[in-house]
């Protein structure tokens, strides 16, 4: 087949540090043209994949923007004028403002969906109707809204290969994610000091919201036992990642997935979460990580990590998350909605 797939005008593909959703098209995108697929890629800043075409919106991506409408809008436009050009068997979609050129098409649109479905967002998808076949990338965002058009459940992969396995761990627990009330960093403070763990904070914390809401929860909580190290590079992240005896994943909402959950696991480090989202289909309670339904039952959830096998961690990636299934998952979306 000959896709078209276009990323978000964010972070560059593969992203540096921050950038779940462009990991995942940089691991499809390979994935797709290993497997003897054509695929053009639409994105920004320079080429990082193997794609036989990119096409770039931006010059550099536009990390420094995020949330604004303008990027959004100038590479969807972008990429309705480029794909208006070009010879493609579909379109797949992973931006949010993409999709609106859908109905104009004389191909099929795939659209990923990343973000929340039940907000402004979701208003959009259901807005577009039958002009785009939609893909979740949980069945817990699926059920969230089940009158759209859902074509399939696809979960999003990982390279566990390019993580490193570490059976002994420090004591020491992690959060990894950015500053915000969602991802609920004071939380996972909380409950590291409750459990009598150190913590080592890193994320995201850039955009004003981030840093009013870094000010106001996060920064009152640091001390000797909690360790702020902003946001990390792959080198530093995975050094992280594969240290920790636990990752500490207090979502707040119903996150769609949560790509750290793998990265965590990958590196042979057990999860403890709430019951929220897709945690409970990413991570196996018991096997994997803790899975809770209170905040107050977590500090004795990570009191319990040293009991898990960390091989247990790094097999459920390989096994049930890893690029090659998700891409023959994609595969099957694409003859579905070809034919």
């Amino acid at each position: 087949m000959r896709i078209a797939m276009v990323a978000t005008p964010w972070y560059a593909i593969p992203p540096r540090a921050y950038g779940g959703i462009e990991l995942v098209v940089a691991l499809l995108v390979d994935g797709l043209v290993s497997r003897g697929h054509d695929v053009v890629l639409v994105a920004t800043g320079p080429p990082g994949t193997t794609a036989l075409t990119h096409l770039a919106s931006y010059d550099a991506p536009q990390s420094s923007r995020v949330g604004q409408a303008l990027p959004e809008l100038l590479h969807a436009a972008f990429a309705a004028r480029i794909l208006g050009e070009l010879d493609v068997d579909l379109v797949h979609d992973h931006s949010l403002a993409g999709p609106l050129a859908a109905a104009g098409r004389r191909v099929p649109t795939v659209v990923t969906v990343h973000n929340d479905v039940t907000g402004e967002p979701g208003a959009i998808l259901r807005n577009l109707g039958p002009a785009v076949h939609v893909v979740a990338i949980s069945a817990a965002q699926q059920r969230l809204a089940p009158e759209l058009a859902w074509v399939a459940t696809v979960p999003n992969a990982l390279d566990a290969a390019s993580y490193p396995f570490e059976e002994m761990k420090e004591e020491w627990v992690l959060f990894l994610g950015r500053m915000s009330p969602g991802k609920a960093p004071h939380v996972a403070i909380d409950v590291a000091r409750a459990a009598g763990r150190a913590i080592v904070v890193a994320g995201k914390c850039v955009e004003s919201d981030e840093l009013a809401y870094f000010e106001a929860e996060v920064r009152p909580r640091l001390g000797p036992d909690v360790e702020w190290v902003g946001e990390v590079d792959s080198v530093r992240k995975r050094q992280l990642l594969a240290s920790a005896s636990c990752l500490v994943f207090p979502a707040a909402w119903e996150e769609p997935f949560g790509m750290v959950l793998l990265e965590a696991m990958a590196c042979g480090t057990p999860v403890v979460g709430l019951r929220r989202g897709a945690v409970p289909e990413i991570v196996l309670d018991g096997i994997t990580g803790y899975v809770r339904d209170e905040i107050a039952e977590l500090p004795a959830a990570v009191a319990a990590v040293g009991q898990l096998d960390p091989k247990a961690c790094r097999r459920r990636v390989e096994v049930r998350y890893c690029p090659a299934v998700m891409v023959e998952g994609y595969e099957q979306v694409y003859r579905t909605v070809l034919s």
